[in-house]
């Protein structure tokens, strides 16, 4: 199946650049951001956010990586545990491909009355198969039902682009 690149090392990271700025205006007011990374990928991107947000959120910024069991979404683990109460907290992740990820990824702040729990992806599929809507998104593209995103990520620390597979070029 060929690949084909949507998105390269240097407009990713411009990306995020421009969502660091967005929720910095959407959380101008608050003291404190919890980043939650969902382990491998979507950690990356919740540091990579925090070296550009930051230099422009006057708060406190705090990065924790979720867990979860592909084979047994349920089971989730947190790296750290806090009390979420009144707490802003943004979940990141690479793709949004069925909104599965995403909507077990809230489910341990569901135990605590957290303030606003916000979403987001650097890549957006436009065809989900669960009612995810990411708060903040890099790119959104248009898919087929057999195509797939997968995130390039070199050493486990840096994003080195995005690619469309599955479909008939």
């Amino acid at each position: 199946m060929p690949a084909h690149f949507i998105l390269s090392k240097e407009i990713a990271y411009r990306k995020l650049h421009r969502l660091a700025y967005e929720i910095a205006e959407q959380n101008i007011n608050e003291k404190q951001i919890i980043i939650a990374g969902i382990k491998e990928n979507g950690s990356i991107i919740a540091n990579a956010l925090v070296t550009f947000l930051k230099n422009i959120f006057k708060g406190e910024l705090k990065i924790i990586e979720i867990k979860i069991d592909k084979k047994d979404p349920k089971n989730i683990s947190l790296s750290e545990k806090i009390n979420f109460d009144n707490k802003i907290i943004i979940i990141t992740d690479d793709v949004a491909n069925s909104g599965k990820t995403l909507l077990y990824a809230i489910k341990p702040f569901l135990d605590f009355y957290p303030k606003r729990i916000q979403t987001l992806v650097l890549v957006e599929r436009s065809y989900k198969e669960f009612p995810i809507s990411p708060d903040y998104v890099g790119l959104s593209v248009s898919t087929a039902l057999t195509e797939k995103i997968i995130v390039e990520t070199s050493n486990g620390v840096e994003i080195e682009g995005a690619r469309l597979t599955g479909h008939n070029s």
